[in-house]
């Protein structure tokens, strides 16, 4: 739901700024499914931000592995744990995050996630800029023809300036 809200005038001036005000409820935002185990509810898609920020919160089932090690080029991408536990590897090492932990991947960083867990796993995403929200609808297209293939993935990922991590591949 967009709500109208005036802001402050700007540097002293007597102009009022209109902004719309984004507010996504528990049951709101665009699902996206990325596989059986997987499910994402965008919760901004950069409409209301200028395309500054997107986020995202995302399930993944008990014991689901995550995407191959990649690194995004132009954007950060934040990870906030909600419930369960998700293993986070960066580049060679391995880090467990429970609930209130907060993994932030600055462009550049190879990393993965994945569920090890018996448990589903919930997590907060937040992405700026915004461009990778289109990746997952993209992904979710991919997925909806057929099993993909890693070219067809990684196709894909270069569109959104990701590549996959190959220093790091266990």
């Amino acid at each position: 739901m967009a709500v109208a809200a005036a802001a402050a005038p700007v540097n002293n001036e007597e102009e009022v700024l209109v902004a719309e005000v984004s507010i996504v409820g528990p049951d709101d935002g665009e699902r996206i499914d990325l596989a059986p185990s997987v499910q994402m509810r965008v919760l901004e898609d950069g409409s209301t931000t200028g395309h500054r920020l997107g986020m995202a919160v995302s399930t993944l089932g008990p014991r689901t592995p995550g995407p191959p090690q990649h690194r995004h080029l132009r954007h950060d991408e934040g990870f906030y744990v909600v419930s369960g536990l998700l293993r986070f590897t960066i580049g060679d090492e391995d880090h467990d995050a429970g609930a209130g932990t907060l993994v932030m991947v600055p462009p550049g960083a190879p990393h993965t996630f994945a569920n090890p867990g018996d448990e589903p796993a919930v997590l907060l995403t937040s992405f700026t800029p915004d461009l990778y929200v289109q990746y997952f609808r993209d992904m979710q297209d991919l997925a909806a023809a057929g099993r993909p293939s890693s070219s067809d993935v990684e196709a894909v990922m270069a569109r959104y300036a990701t590549e996959i991590s190959d220093q790091y591949a266990p």
